[in-house]
C-alpha cells in the first residue's frame, strides 16, 4: 500500500469535534482555540535517518532540515510559527556530541524564526536516529491558505527552482515564510503548499481537495542548476524537466491566484523579493486531471512526486 493510500483510509476513521477548522489532509491542522484575531496552527513531522538525510551528513544540517521541514508548512498556510516540541529517537551507540551538533543546528534556525523549543521526549530506537518535531503556529482569521480553494481560471505559480535537491540543497533550505506572509496579505492566495513530494505530486493533491484540474507549461517550469548539472554528469540522472516535477523536497511555494492577478503579482514580488524567483507555471482548469504542454502539444501527464512505501 502506498503512503497517500493508507492516508486515506486512516483519515476516515478520525475523531474530531467543531475546534477543528481543517483537519488531517492539509499542510497544518487549523484549529479554532477561541484566540480573539488569529487561528492556531498545528504540525508535525520527522526526520529518519537513511531516508531523509546520511549517516555522513552534518550535524547541524539535519537539525536545521527536521526544523525546517515543519516551518514551511507553516509557510504553505501564511502563518507564524511560535512554540515546537521534539521527539528524539536514538539507536543503543549514539555519539553525544553529534546530538548536541543536530541541537545547534535546530536551534538556530528557531532563533531566527522567533520559535521557542519547549520541551519533548527522547526515547531509544534501534540501528537509526529519528528526529520527530511538533510546532505550533497561529495565522490570522480569515487569512489562512488551504489547499481547498483552486478556482478554473486560476494562475498556478511556484517560487525558486526545483529539482535536484539531493545534492544539498534539501538539508540547507531556507522556509518561505516571510514570502508566504506577504502573499496572504497583499493578494487573495486560492490554494497554496509546499513542494515536499515534487511539482506533479503536489499540485495533484490541490487539485484533489479543489476538485479542478491543471495545465502546465513545460517551458515556464523552472529548473534548478543542480538538476541540470546532474542529468549532463550522470547518464542515470533524470532529465532536467522530470527531476523538476517528481524530485521531492524542494519546499518552495506552490499557489493559485486569479488570473487577473498574475501580473500585479509578478510585479509586486520582483521589488519586494528581487532575490527569489516567481514563475507562472500553469493555469488551473474546470477538467480534472493534470496535462502538460510543451512542444509535441498538450497531454496527460502521468506522473507522480516521491512516495513513501511506493514500490
Amino acid at each position: 500500500m502506498k503512503e497517500f493510500d493508507l492516508i486515506k483510509r486512516l483519515k476516515a476513521t478520525l475523531p474530531t469535534h467543531n475546534s477543528v477548522v481543517a483537519g488531517a489532509g492539509d499542510d497544518c491542522a487549523v484549529l479554532d482555540l477561541g484566540l480573539p484575531h488569529h487561528l492556531v496552527l498545528f504540525k508535525t513531522d520527522a526526520v529518519v535517518e537513511g531516508v531523509h538525510f546520511t549517516t555522513d551528513a552534518a550535524p547541524e544540517k539535519v537539525g536545521h532540515k527536521a526544523l525546517a521541514r515543519c516551518l514551511s508548512d507553516i509557510a504553505a498556510m501564511a502563518g507564524t510559527p511560535t512554540h515546537a516540541v521534539v521527539t528524539l529517537a536514538l539507536p543503543d551507540k549514539f555519539d553525544p556530541a553529534r546530538i548536541e551538533a543536530i541541537y545547534a543546528g535546530m536551534n538556530a534556525l528557531a532563533r531566527k524564526h522567533g520559535v521557542a523549543i519547549v520541551g519533548g521526549e527522547t526515547t531509544t530506537n534501534p540501528e537509526r536516529l529519528l528526529l520527530s518535531i511538533a510546532l505550533l503556529g497561529t495565522v490570522p482569521r480569515s487569512r489562512q491558505v488551504l489547499r481547498s480553494g483552486a478556482k478554473a481560471g486560476d494562475a498556478i505559480f511556484v517560487t525558486g527552482a526545483l529539482g535536484g535537491s539531493l545534492s544539498g540543497r534539501h538539508l540547507d533550505f531556507e522556509p518561505r515564510l516571510a514570502e508566504a506572509r506577504w502573499l496572504a496579505e497583499r493578494f487573495t492566495v486560492h490554494a497554496m503548499i509546499d513542494l515536499s513530494d515534487g511539482l506533479a505530486g503536489d499540485l495533484r493533491h490541490i487539485l484533489e481537495a479543489s476538485g479542478v484540474g491543471a495545465e502546465l507549461l513545460a517551458s515556464a517550469i523552472p529548473i534548478s542548476r543542480a538538476a541540470k548539472l546532474q542529468s549532463r554528469a550522470e547518464s542515470s540522472a533524470k532529465p532536467p524537466l522530470l527531476a523538476a516535477l517528481t524530485d521531492g523536497e524542494d519546499f518552495e511555494l506552490l499557489f493559485t491566484v486569479a488570473s487577473r492577478a498574475a501580473v500585479p503579482l509578478l510585479d509586486a514580488w520582483q521589488a519586494q523579493f528581487p532575490d527569489v524567483k516567481l514563475s507562472c507555471v500553469g493555469k488551473i482548469t474546470s477538467q480534472p486531471g493534470l496535462r502538460l504542454s510543451d512542444a509535441r502539444g498538450l497531454r496527460d501527464l502521468n506522473l507522480s512526486g516521491y512516495e513513501h512505501f511506493a514500490s
